[in-house]
Parts: C-alpha cells; sequence; structure tokens
C-alpha cells in the first residue's frame, strides 16, 4: 500500500469507530492523541500490532508536526492541504490553550478542539472531547486555579462529550432537553452506566442564558441539524460562537455533511450563524484552528454549490438509463449502486474544480457529500424543493 493509499484509508476511519475507541479504552482518562514523545500503548493489541485506530491517531499527530514541504515527496496526485486548512503547531505536550478575549479561551489537540470561561464564580467548561481528555484540567489549570462550576454540552455525540465525567461531580450540566433525553436513554440500557457522561441537571427547550457577574454564555436551539439537540453557544462579550459539527474551518465537512441528521438543518444553520450573531471568531468544534465570520461565509458557498451539483447530477443521470446499461433486472442493488456511482460521479466533477485546492478534505470527503446531498434530494420534500430552486425549472 503507497502513501497516498493509506492516508486516504486512514482518514476514512468512522466517526463511530473513533467514537467506540475513545469511551472503551483508557483514553477518557488521559489525552488519546499522541505526540512524538507518547507511546498509545492503550490503544495497541497485546501483540504490539498496530491497529487502523492507534494508525489514524498517527497521522493526525504527525501531520500536524510536519512542515508542508513533506507533500513534495508525495505522488504526483496528491493535493497539498491548502494554506486555510493549516492551524497553529500543537505543543509537545499535546494541546494547545489560548485565550481568545476577555478571560475565554479555547483548546486544542489539532482535531479537537473547545472552549472554557473563567468567571468570578468558577470556570464554565464546554464539552468534554476524549481526544483531548484530561489535558482539558491542565489547560484550565495553566490559566486560573478556580473551580469547575458549569459544564455544557454542545450536543450528545461522545466524541465531544465522552470525556465529561473528568468534571466534578456537583457541577451544574446544562443541555438542550433532547441531548438530555439521549443520555438518558443511554443510561438506561447501558450495563456500564459510567461510560455515558453525567446527566445535564439544567435543561431547556430554545434558549437559555448564563449569567455569572458580567460574563454571560447564550444557548440557542433552532431545531435539528447535526443532530437534535445541537445547540449555538454564544459568547456576546466576546463575540464569539461556538457552533459544532457544522463549520470546519479550512476544511471539508466531516463524511456525509458530518453525519447530519437533517440535511436542510444543517444548510440553514449556516444562515442562522450569519444572520442571528455578531460575531468575528467561531470555535468549531474540529480541526487545527479557530474559524472567522469569514469561514462561515465561505462554508455556506460550499454547500450552495453542493446544493447545486447535486440537483444537476440527479436530473442528468437516469435510472433508466443506468437499468438498461446494466442489463439485467434480478439484482435491484446492482442497478442502484451504479446508479448512485454515476450520480456521485457527475456531482464530484462538477464540484472539484473549485474546491480541491481551497478547502482540505474534499479529494477524500467529496464524494460522501455528493451522495448526502443528492439522496436527500431524492426523498427529502423539502431538500428537493431546494436542489430545484438552486438549479432550474423542472421540465
Amino acid at each position: 500500500m503507497n502513501n497516498r493509499q493509506k492516508t486516504n484509508k486512514l482518514w476514512m476511519i468512522s466517526g463511530t469507530i473513533l467514537v467506540i475507541l475513545f469511551v472503551s479504552s483508557s483514553a477518557v482518562n488521559s489525552s488519546i492523541l499522541p505526540v512524538p514523545t507518547q507511546t498509545t500503548k492503550a490503544m495497541s493489541s497485546p501483540e504490539n500490532k498496530e491497529n487502523e485506530e492507534t494508525a489514524y491517531l498517527k497521522f493526525v499527530s504527525q501531520t500536524l508536526n510536519e512542515s508542508n514541504s513533506n507533500n513534495k515527496n508525495s505522488t504526483s496526485g496528491t493535493t497539498q492541504i491548502p494554506e486555510a486548512a493549516k492551524g497553529p503547531p500543537i505543543p509537545a505536550k499535546g494541546y494547545l490553550v489560548q485565550e481568545i478575549r476577555d478571560h475565554l479561551y479555547w483548546v486544542t489537540d489539532g482535531s479537537y478542539n473547545t472552549m472554557f470561561l473563567v468567571t468570578d464564580k468558577g470556570v464554565v467548561a464546554i464539552d468534554a472531547p476524549p481526544s483531548i481528555g484530561k489535558n482539558y484540567l491542565k489547560a484550565i489549570a495553566e490559566v486560573t486555579d478556580k473551580p469547575i462550576t458549569y459544564v455544557i454540552y454542545s450536543h450528545a455525540h461522545l466524541d465531544h462529550i465522552g470525556a465529561a465525567g473528568i468534571f466534578p461531580k456537583n457541577a451544574t450540566f446544562i443541555a438542550q432537553e433532547e441531548t438530555a433525553a439521549e443520555l438518558q436513554r443511554a443510561t438506561s440500557i447501558a450495563k456500564n452506566a459510567s461510560t455515558v457522561p453525567p446527566i445535564p441537571t439544567v435543561t431547556f427547550t430554545k434558549n437559555y442564558t448564563l449569567q455569572i457577574g458580567n460574563q454571560s454564555l447564550k444557548l440557542d436551539y433552532y431545531g435539528v441539524n447535526h443532530l437534535p439537540g445541537n445547540i449555538f453557544i454564544y459568547a456576546p462579550n466576546q463575540k464569539v460562537l461556538m457552533l459544532v459539527d457544522i463549520i470546519f474551518p479550512g476544511w471539508v465537512p466531516f463524511p456525509y455533511l458530518a453525519i447530519a441528521k437533517d440535511t436542510e438543518g444543517f444548510i440553514k444553520a449556516h444562515d442562522i450563524a450569519l444572520n442571528n450573531y455578531d460575531f468575528d471568531t467561531i470555535v468549531a468544534g474540529h480541526l487545527t484552528r479557530l474559524g472567522t465570520r469569514n469561514d462561515v461565509i465561505v462554508q455556506k458557498e460550499f454547500v450552495s454549490d453542493l446544493e447545486k451539483a447535486a440537483g444537476k447530477a440527479n436530473q442528468e443521470v437516469l435510472f433508466s438509463n443506468i437499468a438498461s446499461q446494466v442489463g439485467r433486472f434480478d439484482n435491484p442493488w446492482l442497478i442502484f449502486s451504479k446508479y448512485i456511482d454515476a450520480v456521485n460521479e457527475n456531482c464530484v466533477n462538477s464540484m472539484m474544480p473549485k474546491w480541491e485546492n481551497k478547502l482540505g478534505g474534499a479529494q477524500q470527503f467529496m464524494s460522501t457529500h455528493c451522495f448526502t446531498m443528492a439522496e436527500s434530494g431524492r426523498v427529502d420534500p423539502t431538500v428537493m424543493a431546494l436542489l430545484q430552486n438552486s438549479t432550474f425549472v423542472s421540465k
């Protein structure tokens, strides 16, 4: 397997596998992301053979710490990572903590990002990515000795809140009611309830404002987007918006529009962010840097182009033609498979010339985004209407 094939395979490891790894290993109690001075014994097999998850994490670490000049040794068909996708280097300790503004800090390990707010009455921690793990506590301790008094969940996915058990049990945990309901459901069927993050002690339906002295955080829910319960977290004093698993500064989204539960809600979230919030910094939950308002505008443009490309592909690729080409009808899934491949190819060919050198990960994940948008346009009435509106009038 050459380097390009290995890299592409590693990038395609699903978020589900990573979540299982995060929760089932000792990574909840220590940082998962390896650095040059660390090993990943907890994630190796007894025979010390490298599995795919370990390889993925090593790949991320190496990518973050190596110069882009190494790309000259790659195959000629490999596209270099765009400058817009690059973030600050991660220190050898495995994480970076920096003040954004007015006692609001962000923490990143180069793959996951989160933020915390220091107030006169303690620290407000948001999320708890297992990849950062106890390094989150170290990052907070670097800037304050105040206790963690509040914890906010952006949404229920374990890759963002799976390490919340590191926080004090007497802290107030806050989440939208859909997130609380999912964690309650998980607890009710879990053989080991300790693997489920603490159940929120305060929940809300649409809006909640956490006011501590002169600091505040606004929590807003506009309906399903990436996941039921996924909220917009806004720090008005600092003009910072945290929106997880929607915006990916400098990169295309995680596969299948970040496994969005509602494609139309994912699309609409971009306009909500731009129209409803006065922000100049965005903490996006993933990858290598903070975002800006322009990053949201760029991704909105990407999604708009994807709508057009998917709508075009759905109209130009006819199922009847694919069925005739296959020439046999005893295996309907074979026909559907060829049809989906043809739609994806049409869509990808429309998208790549503009985006392959503009956003990181376009080569690896574009076909997944084309599939999600095109399939939603075929089966979801609202998305079908959006695609028709963004492309052409039906004949």
